[in-house]
């Protein structure tokens, strides 16, 4: 449906020139969204992919272990698309102390991207909404270290920006002056707790992920915050027990038509093309998860029925194999610590695990070798490419 122009326009001056800010409107739309036949079926069939991937913290012996990895995923996907260079293998690198591949502030985006996530999981669970509040303090944690640590975290922003060009005059959009901010998130917040009416969830997260891009709050970090959003939203309301949708990958892949398509639910409130990309993406990106799950299970199983075929010594091996899979990439020091089996043992194990083509050296060091779990970490890899440029 075409509406008409989702906000206003204010003139400002910045960087010397003066330029046009878009004001969005409050959601939800007006008219409301036009619930087509087709718009409706691939929502449903998004709910049911997300239910689906729901169940597989159920299907997996340790759900953790999954999550360990599949969420290092989204945070290289998520801050690729913002344009850092590391890799998984940079970033599991980096949680060894090990000296990764890219620039050090490349994996610390990275990392901070993880420990935002946690950080706005953890103090939902403690009871606090989903807020102006928490979205600060997740802020806050995303760039407290690396290039970020200088563009206000945790604060909205007291100045002007845009996105695209170089500058307001040339940008491609001109989000709110800074002294809109406080009210265009205060309207989002209030949106976010149903006022002034209900809205389902998922629906929920699609216009809400559209509006916050649309504000532009922070002077950095907003893109991978705004993905943020969306799995926080769908724990917040129980649709997900497990932080198990991450939509990067998708908007990486299409990555034009998303910007084409937020830039016309500004211009002429072309909700409808927006929300069925955004269902479809889930679709694709829950059923791809639990593809995925499938996958490192099955590989898991066949590894560790190989291992046990060594006898008295697959005990100790197995507990190696199974510390590989929360980190597969490990040095014989780091598996010592975690697992607590004597050095000389875990060696033995890592040799045992070499030898059966399940892990490979990635050093020729006597001491503190480091080994990757390479099949684990190809799985995982799936999709996610080079680093855009």
């Amino acid at each position: 449906m075409k509406r008409k122009l989702q906000g206003r326009y204010v003139s400002i001056s910045a960087a010397g020139e003066k330029a046009q800010a878009f004001i969005p409107a409050p959601l939800p739309p007006s008219p409301p969204v036009d619930w087509t036949p087709e718009l409706r079926s691939k929502f449903d069939q998004a709910l049911l992919a997300l239910g689906r991937l729901d169940s597989v913290s159920t299907m997996l012996p340790d759900t953790s272990l999954f999550l360990y990895m599949y969420v290092r995923k989204e945070a290289v996907l998520s801050s690729m698309i913002e344009g850092t260079q590391s890799s998984l293998s940079d970033l599991l690198m980096f949680e060894l102390d090990q000296e990764p591949g890219v620039a050090l502030n490349d994996v610390r985006e990275v990392s901070n991207y993880i420990a935002a996530l946690y950080h706005g999981l953890h103090r939902l669970q403690q009871g606090l909404p989903l807020s102006m509040r928490l979205l600060r303090e997740i802020h806050g944690v995303l760039l407290n270290r690396g290039r970020g640590s200088s563009q206000t975290p945790g604060e909205f922003r007291r100045s002007q920006n845009w996105i695209g060009g170089t500058r307001p005059g040339n940008a491609a959009f001109v989000p709110p002056p800074a002294q809109d901010v406080l009210e265009c998130m205060s309207k989002l917040e209030l949106f976010l707790h149903d006022k002034p009416e209900p809205t389902p969830v998922l629906l929920k997260a699609a216009l809400a992920h559209v509006q916050f891009e649309t504000i532009h709050p922070f002077l950095d970090g907003n893109g991978r915050l705004g993905r943020l959003l969306i799995t926080l939203l769908l724990c917040d309301q129980k649709v997900l027990r497990e932080p198990m949708l991450y939509l990067s990958l998708y908007f990486k892949t299409h990555r034009s038509y998303y910007y084409e398509l937020l830039n016309n639910v500004r211009m002429n409130g072309d909700w409808e093309a927006w929300l069925t990309f955004f269902a479809e993406a889930v679709l694709v990106t829950a059923t791809q998860a639990v593809d995925t799950a499938q996958l490192l299970l099955d590989l898991s199983n066949r590894d560790r029925h190989t291992i046990r075929g060594l006898g008295r010594a697959s005990s100790s091996t197995i507990r190696i194999h199974r510390a590989l899979i929360e980190h597969p990439i490990a040095t014989s020091g780091s598996l010592v610590k975690k697992t607590g089996i004597s050095p000389a043992t875990v060696n033995k194990a890592l040799d045992q695990l070499e030898r059966l083509g399940i892990v490979k050296e990635l050093t020729s060091k006597k001491r503190n070798r480091l080994f990757s779990y390479a099949a684990y970490i190809e799985i995982m890899n799936t999709g996610i490419g080079p680093a855009d440029t």
